[in-house]
């Protein structure tokens, strides 16, 4: 290790190895969020298996050289954007055992520690992120292959984002976050140009305090927002069900959790989770069972996660 180089323990936290059962199940408890999941592995498998479009285009657009390579040239960076309590950074977390499954290779997530941050000394914040790139990018390019698929693939997790990569538009951004960004944006350029199998996710509640040239190299910007009524349905149905609710039951609770004409927001998809079921069954445990009436009290008087306001840091 280089004199003065953080450790690898020191810049990740909970490296996982994909595919994984228990993350296998994690991401199919993610429901209502389909169309997040399809664009993401799909992005993931060809940022990390280039391959695979080749012989997509081999066989059914022979001759397609220039069109692929547009798909082929895009950055190695998707941000995951959207309210609290959305599913982003579960899904960053999970979605890439469905790629470890389809693609028949191993992924190792690497979570970076907010921690990165540093405490704010001259040099510190760019030496860290600039280490934790480096750490990236050693343990990618052993699993390149030059002819064929990768032998496996590397994703550099980046929750909560903004805190690493705020806008330097910014007049109050101090030059030790503004040397962190720049060294941020030279390390995606670096996974990009070398062709290695890696990705980075960025997870974020603050859009449009990313910096601008973060989000120009990004492969895509997936929203996440709060559940759809059929989105709620999908969440709350089989619970429900399971306790015994009736169908006109479950459908009265799915409306009530959503957005109301007092301008109240609907609930997140972690409040229909993490708050409201296990709310519904610790309300009866452990002398009673549970009933409706109880339930849809608890319902009404339960109040949503407050929306994140972004609007302060909107140009």
């Amino acid at each position: 290790m280089e004199v003065g180089k953080p450790s690898f323990d020191e810049l990740f936290e909970n490296v996982i190895t994909y595919p994984d059962f228990e993350y296998q199940e994690r991401l199919n408890m993610l429901v209502g969020l389909d169309n997040q999941k399809s664009r993401l592995v799909k992005i993931i498998s060809l940022l990390i298996n280039p391959y695979g479009i080749e012989k997509w285009a081999e066989k059914h657009h022979k001759g397609s050289k220039k069109a692929f390579n547009y798909v082929l040239k895009r950055p190695p960076l998707i941000v995951l954007e959207g309210d609290v309590g959305s599913g982003k950074s579960e899904l960053a977390t999970t979605i890439s055992d469905a790629v470890a499954r389809q693609e028949k290779i191993d992924i190792q997530l690497l979570p970076l520690s907010l921690s990165t941050r540093g405490q704010g000394r001259v040099g510190e914040m760019t030496r860290l992120i600039s280490a934790a790139f480096d750490y990236t990018i050693e343990r990618a390019e052993k699993l390149k292959n030059k002819a064929g698929s990768s032998r496996g693939a590397v994703v550099l997790l980046v929750d909560e984002a903004d805190a690493l990569t705020q806008s330097r538009e910014s007049a109050q951004m101090h030059h030790e976050d503004r040397a962190g960004v720049n060294a941020f944006i030279r390390g995606i350029d670096r996974v990009a140009n070398g062709k290695i199998p890696a990705a980075i996710i960025m997870c974020t509640n603050r859009i449009n305090a990313l910096d601008p040239a973060v989000k120009r190299r990004s492969a895509d910007i997936i929203s996440f927002g709060r559940p759809t009524e059929e989105q709620r349905s999908l969440v709350l149905k089989e619970p429900l069900k399971e306790l015994g609710f009736l169908e006109e039951q479950i459908l009265e609770i799915v409306k009530e959790t959503g957005p109301n004409n007092k301008d109240k927001e609907g609930f997140t998809f972690s409040d229909l989770t993490q708050r409201l079921i296990p709310s519904i069954i610790l309300n009866a445990y452990p002398d009673n069972p549970v009933e409706f009436e109880s339930a849809i009290r608890l319902v009404k008087q339960m109040i949503p996660t407050p929306p994140f306001n972004d609007k302060k840091y909107v140009k």
